[in-house]
């Protein structure tokens, strides 16, 4: 009975050191190493994007002059100019800006008197329903066009898609955009001409108890299948424009890398076996190919959110880049601010995402 309790394990002493040391393990490897540095550099890069804009802001001055130089007197100028803030020297509303924003508070617009938190919720959730889908419209056309071009490297159907990517690319989005609605919903008048749905559908979407802002996500959430339907509708031609820009990148992106990948040696051995051309890049040579890939995109989404402002300009798609290009006409620096603020936050987030998967993907990736 004595010789039974002395050979039990000590559960309670033996677990711990072992957890201990793959926690120990995990904390000191590369990959967890190198995620935090990527981590804390969405920081200062956020922190220097919304240092730059506002300072560019004021340096054409304030808008209170701008809009009301000429009808008020001097004194009734100042009293202005002192009531905004915009009187202090400009070093002291940097330092009181940046304290509001680490404490979430982005003020309120000078134009219309909303939170500028609202104005983010409100119209980001617009802005985000279209990158979605420009960005299925990218990866549902320019990865599988790309593999083609590869297969086909050097002959008529790599040729023609080089050059749509190419068109692609090279067109400016609101262009595009405008040739779409011209063909698509002037001339055929099969897609509406702009508006994120109809007005009744936009109205019963409004007026659900809880909404998401995002109406493909209301319109399911309500069972009416009309309202996806119309809500899908007006999404098409957005979609497709803004989707285009980031097509012709992922396309040419993707048929460079497997056509690198595909001369490699094990790709010739599998293919001494007879595996079929197509199964030859999906099974053996895209992974690899991805990586870099990954990469790139990361640093589209930058120019996804670029073209979101004239995309929903042209379509009348009132989210955030609708609204920097209106805040931006009257001035109002505190929307501006708010608005570029939250697309900074956004870039960053998404490249340490991309790193994220850059890193698991290739296990090289590290510092």
């Amino acid at each position: 009975m004595t010789a039974l309790v002395d050979i039990d394990p000590p559960e309670d002493t033996a677990q711990p050191p072992a957890a201990a040391g793959r926690a120990g393990r995990l904390l000191g490897s590369g990959l967890v190493r190198y995620l935090a540095i990527r981590f804390v550099l969405i920081f200062p890069t956020v922190f220097v994007l919304v240092s730059i804009v506002f300072f560019l802001m004021r340096a054409t001055g304030d808008p209170i002059s701008t809009a009301f130089g000429d009808r008020l007197t001097p004194d009734q100028l100042h009293a202005k100019l002192h009531q905004a803030g915009y009187d202090r020297p400009l070093l002291t509303q940097y330092l009181e800006y940046l304290r509001s924003v680490a404490t979430g508070n982005f003020g309120r617009t000078a134009t219309d008197n909303q939170a500028v938190s609202q104005v983010l919720r409100t119209y980001g959730a617009a802005t985000l329903e279209l990158a979605g889908y420009a960005l299925l419209v990218a990866f549902a056309l320019g990865l599988p066009l790309g593999m083609v071009a590869a297969r086909y490297r050097d002959r008529a159907p790599d040729a023609v898609l080089r050059l749509l990517a190419i068109l692609g690319y090279a067109m400016p989005v609101f262009f595009v955009g405008l040739l779409l609605k011209l063909v698509f919903a002037i001339w055929l008048g099969w897609l509406p001409v702009s508006g994120r749905a109809g007005t009744e559908v936009q109205l019963e979407l409004q007026n659900q108890i809880s909404t998401t802002g995002i109406y493909l996500v209301d319109a399911l959430r309500s069972g009416d299948g009309s309202a996806v339907a119309d809500v899908l509708r007006h999404a098409v031609l957005p979609g497709l424009a803004l989707g285009l820009l980031v097509a012709g990148v992922l396309l040419r992106l993707v048929r460079a890398n497997l056509t690198g990948t595909l001369s490699a040696d094990y790709v010739d051995a599998a293919r001494s076996r007879g595996v079929r051309p197509f199964r030859l890049i999906s099974r053996h040579a895209l992974k690899p190919a991805l990586i870099p890939i990954v990469t790139v995109l990361g640093l589209q989404i930058a120019g996804l959110l670029g073209g979101a402002v004239l995309t929903e300009t042209t379509f009348e798609w009132k989210g955030l880049g609708w609204e920097l290009a209106h805040y931006l006409t009257v001035r109002d620096f505190a929307a501006v601010q708010g608005i570029v603020a939250l697309f900074a936050v956004v870039v960053a987030v998404t490249n340490f995402l991309v790193d994220v998967v850059a890193a698991l993907l290739d296990p090289r990736v590290r510092y």
